[in-house]
């Protein structure tokens, strides 16, 4: 029997905010067994980026990273938000290890090649260590990933974190009975923006495809629910879209199924 791992994408406000940062670490810390944690951090970067004088331009829910803005997600998204995490989470009894895609050669990925729009320095990945990572969970330590990665010619490239996620679940649903969790600060995804308990139970890709053309999913969950599917499609158990509550409550949400 195949040990259980919970690997949670965390973002939005939640990472941004000290008093929900604080409350997922909790609920991230009371999970049994084997975990890992990845991180956004976008407007904290927008944030610094406005206060040195950089433009921040955002493409159906991706970023788009020159090289300026590559210094200052990986200044924020390695540096400060991820320690950040993994110090709360060893105040909490957790043995967090902060990790880009450069260590350990965890996470490798290509520049995006340039078509319709130029993403500049954007990785699309292409390897996944999942061997080391293995190593790290068994021996007990939990992984806490920033979405920055490299291409193992020596640069670091930007790599949406929802697609980290579902790399990383893909990679490891072979090994592990993996459940995928995105976590922000809505309790799943909604059928009305404005209205908090329009909370779609399930959705599959025909509905995906109905909620996208109707515009009730829009920018940066179009993503998430793409590499959503795909973990689904490549053998990872459960797909969940929730808040820092639904991770403690029995994962109440948003399910993909196929």
């Amino acid at each position: 029997m195949r040990e259980h791992l919970i690997i949670i994408k965390v973002g939005g406000q939640i990472v941004e905010e000290e008093e929900s940062l604080r409350k997922l670490l909790k609920d991230f810390s009371r999970i049994a067994g084997g975990k890992i944690l990845v991180h956004g951090g976008g407007k904290s970067a927008t944030a610094l980026a406005e206060k040195l004088g950089i433009k921040t331009k955002i493409v159906d829910g991706r970023r788009i990273t020159d090289a300026e803005t590559l210094k200052i997600a990986t200044m924020v998204y390695a540096g400060l938000v991820n320690k950040n995490i993994v110090a709360g989470l060893q105040a909490l009894g957790n043995n967090a290890i902060g990790l880009s895609g450069a260590d350990l050669d965890v996470i490798r990925a290509v520049k995006r090649p340039v078509g319709a729009i130029d993403y500049g320095f954007v990785g699309d990945i292409n390897w996944v260590n999942a061997q080391a990572l293995s190593e790290l969970i068994d021996n007990g330590a939990v992984p806490v990933l920033a979405p920055i990665t490299h291409d193992g010619k020596g640069s670091l490239l930007n790599t949406n974190a929802d697609t980290i996620a579902s790399e990383l679940a893909r990679s490891l649903c072979s090994r592990y009975e993996l459940r995928l969790i995105f976590c922000f600060e809505k309790q799943g995804v909604l059928l009305n923006e404005n209205d908090e308990k329009s909370v779609i139970s399930e959705i599959n890709p025909e509905l995906f495809e109905e909620l996208k053309a109707s515009g009730a999913i829009s920018g940066g969950m179009i993503p998430k629910l793409e590499n959503g599917f795909n973990a689904l499609k490549q053998g990872v158990s459960a797909v969940v879209i929730t808040n820092a509550q639904g991770i403690s409550g029995g994962l109440r949400g948003t399910r993909l199924v196929l």
